[in-house]
């Protein structure tokens, strides 16, 4: 009687020759990839192009479809949410120096005595973006969220504004 595991099945001849025809496919693949001749470069076009200086960047618009910045504009507020025209003061004061951009998404963190009070006053917040700056918030995305400590009555919002386009 066989014991199990202890058989040819794996070690055989015919196991070994599969195995080793596999590990030549692969070798040969591989040799076949690196004696691939590189394409010509033009010297001319392959010197690296001057470092833009930082006041340049800044006027430099992206071709193509629209993307996100990855750095948020941030900003506070505070007030009671009773208190609209006070709140949409401070959205207008906070971005005015962002006049003429769109934002893509707004994360505000509410802060509250209990998660669903931060979470309600980040949504009135949130809700006074486009009465504030109707331009700079058309169809944005926004999200309530909340910060457990800290005083109530104040949100930090994030505004993740669209790259400028050409």
């Amino acid at each position: 009687m066989k014991r199990l595991g202890t058989g040819t099945a794996f070690t055989g001849p015919a196991a070994i020759a599969g195995w080793l025809f596999a590990d030549m496919l692969l070798v040969f693949a591989l040799v076949a990839l690196g004696s691939q001749p590189d394409h010509p470069v033009d010297r001319a076009s392959a010197a690296p192009a001057p470092a833009p200086t930082p006041a340049a960047t800044a006027d430099v618009k992206q071709a193509g479809p629209r993307a996100v910045e990855k750095k948020p504009v941030e900003l506070s507020v505070s007030g009671s949410p009773d208190s609209r025209e006070a709140l949409i003061a401070q959205i207008r004061a906070a971005t005015a120096g962002h006049q003429g951009r769109e934002a893509a998404i707004v994360l505000t963190f509410g802060r509250g005595g209990n998660a669903d009070a931060g979470q309600a006053y980040a949504h009135s917040v949130n809700q006074l973006l486009a009465v504030a700056r109707p331009e700079m918030f058309p169809q944005t995305t926004t999200r309530d969220f909340h910060y457990l400590s800290g005083p109530s009555g104040t949100a930090e919002v994030e505004i993740y504004f669209f790259t400028p386009t050409t």
